[in-house]
């Protein structure tokens, strides 16, 4: 089972002092930040897996401030600072070490997060002498690596042994995740159920804003009302209208919710199989499979009241055909019970769109067709 990359920038912007400071900002090649704050804070003598834990923690946590849009949701105009209090120590212009940047060069676009999640660690990290915090020792890492531990056991001792290495996560330029235009009355796709799914997870927190009860993508009087409420508590224009303002409002608070930027999260979750248009309808699938269509089904669920939860037992049992039922007859399909393409499609667009990372995914079908007793175990 493959799980989503989110993607490493091409470029960082990064503050050159803590965000309300009146400093410059400066965008660097991702690669050459990392560089930059690896040989600013540890030390090129370490042992090579020191080094590499070190590198790993450094690359994650700034890759969770530009996945969770941790700074640009407040307005400003930089993606990280160079504040240690914060963030992470940058000093601009300043040279590498070469064997720090020969680690980075090999590994820049690796990161840790935890298992089952998508979000890149917040990897947070400190001296671990004159500053202790909850996150990785730098100096309490060499000596691990001098106990013979590999960079793997080290970020396992201080993350837990719930966290996994992601290799080679693809390289783009930085999207924003506003739509580019104002979302409104008679909107649809993907990101109205974007703003749905933003607006019921944060009415959770805050009950006053009224529950969206079928995240359809379709912008209509309940999300319209949710979004007048969401405005009205948080001091934005009450009109009902989701311009950039109310947009990153929303990233900001649905990331605070979740916990995304921090540690220890809630986490985003989703995961994809091999994707093979089938030529005919078979049987005989149970296992990973099967996990990741009850995944969709019960994440769907929360949003569509007509979809019965399911177990993620990786069984095709009466439960996951009722609830494969009940999204065929939502989706306008035919209502046989039978997982083909245009059924694994139809659930793919609507529960990635519902976590938020349809740009992240590639659309993916088990390879044949999925029923009541399947099996592939």
């Amino acid at each position: 089972m493959v799980t989503v990359l989110p993607y490493v920038p091409q470029y960082i912007t990064v503050h050159l002092g803590s965000p309300n400071s009146n400093a410059a900002n400066v965008t660097v090649p991702f690669i050459d930040y990392v560089k930059n704050v690896a040989s600013s804070e540890i030390y090129p003598t370490w042992d090579e897996s020191a080094l590499r834990a070190n590198i790993l923690a450094i690359i994650s946590f700034a890759l969770n401030r530009v996945y969770t849009e941790f700074y640009r949701s407040q307005g400003y105009p930089f993606d990280i600072t160079s504040s240690t209090a914060i963030d992470q120590k940058f000093i601009n212009g300043r040279n590498y070490f070469n064997s720090i940047s020969n680690i980075v060069d090999s590994i820049f676009n690796d990161y840790i997060r935890r298992i089952g999640f998508v979000e890149p660690l917040a990897a947070k990290f400190c001296n671990g002498t004159t500053v202790t915090c909850e996150g990785l020792s730098q100096w309490g890492s060499q000596y691990l690596a001098r106990q013979g531990q590999n960079f793997v056991q080290i970020l396992r001792n201080y993350y837990g042994n719930n966290i996994e290495i992601v290799n080679d996560a693809p390289l783009r330029g930085y999207t924003p995740s506003y739509p580019g235009t104002p979302l409104r009355r008679g909107s649809q796709g993907p990101n109205v159920v974007r703003l749905q799914v933003m607006l019921n997870r944060i009415g959770q927190n805050y009950p006053a804003i009224p529950r969206i009860s079928n995240v359809d993508g379709i912008f209509g009087a309940q999300t319209e009302n949710a979004v007048r409420t969401f405005q009205r508590i948080f001091g934005l224009t009450a009109d009902g209208i989701v311009g950039k303002a109310t947009w990153y409002r929303l990233v900001r608070l649905y990331v605070g919710v979740n916990g995304l930027a921090e540690l220890e999260s809630e986490g985003q979750r989703f995961y994809a199989v091999n994707w093979q248009v089938p030529s005919n309808i078979g049987i005989g699938a149970r296992g990973q499979s099967v996990s990741q269509l009850q995944f969709m089904l019960r994440v769907l669920s929360e949003y569509i009241n007509d979809i019965s939860p399911v177990t993620e037992d990786g069984i095709f049992g009466q439960q996951t055909q009722n609830a494969v039922i009940a999204f065929q007859r939502f989706a306008g399909l035919t209502p046989d019970g039978i997982v083909g393409p245009a059924t694994w499609s139809a659930l793919y667009d609507r529960a990635s769109a519902i976590i938020g990372v349809t740009n992240r995914l590639s659309p993916q079908y088990p390879g044949s067709p999925l029923r009541f007793g399947d099996s592939d175990f």
